[in-house]
């Protein structure tokens, strides 16, 4: 059986997430035109030319004990989605109306900047403890949409 257009990117999703140097997720984000065409790819890691989480004694949040969505901050780590954005804007790519395919539900700093990129519809795979993330999308008219409610029951 075919793939829908909403699983056949989330693959692509998960396939971009092996790209990831961060210690404690990995994450891939795909963003994609009305037209279903790729418009981008990014995966969660250090900056460019910046060490590794590996590379430096594994995650601070770990060694710190942070639970899962606090302290962001303190991440070495950019995050996926934002990656999209970041590296959209630089090229001179328009995310306008794109939907993004994200492996994990996306957080308030994400949502914040495929907000003002344009992002209109974000799939997520697994679900991220983030209520304001969830809050915002919906105050901006951006819709979140988790694969499992997109699955034949």
């Amino acid at each position: 059986m075919r793939q829908s257009w909403d699983e056949y990117f989330m693959t692509i999703a998960h396939q971009v997430a092996t790209r990831s140097t961060c210690a404690r997720r990995r994450v891939g984000a795909v963003a994609v035109s009305k037209e279903n065409r790729i418009l981008g790819t990014g995966y969660n890691g250090a900056l460019s030319g910046a060490p590794h989480c590996d590379e430096l004694g594994g995650c601070l949040r770990d060694r710190l004990g942070v639970p899962s969505g606090q302290r962001q901050e303190i991440c070495r780590a950019q995050h996926a989605e934002a990656n999209v954005c970041n590296f959209a804007a630089r090229y001179g790519t328009p995310l306008e109306g794109a939907t993004m395919y994200v492996t994990t539900q996306p957080c308030t700093t994400c949502v914040k900047a495929m907000a003002t990129s344009g992002i209109r519809r974000v799939v997520f795979d697994s679900t991220y403890p983030d209520e304001l993330a969830c809050r915002l999308a919906k105050e901006v008219g951006m819709e979140l949409v988790s694969m499992e409610d997109l699955r034949p029951k």
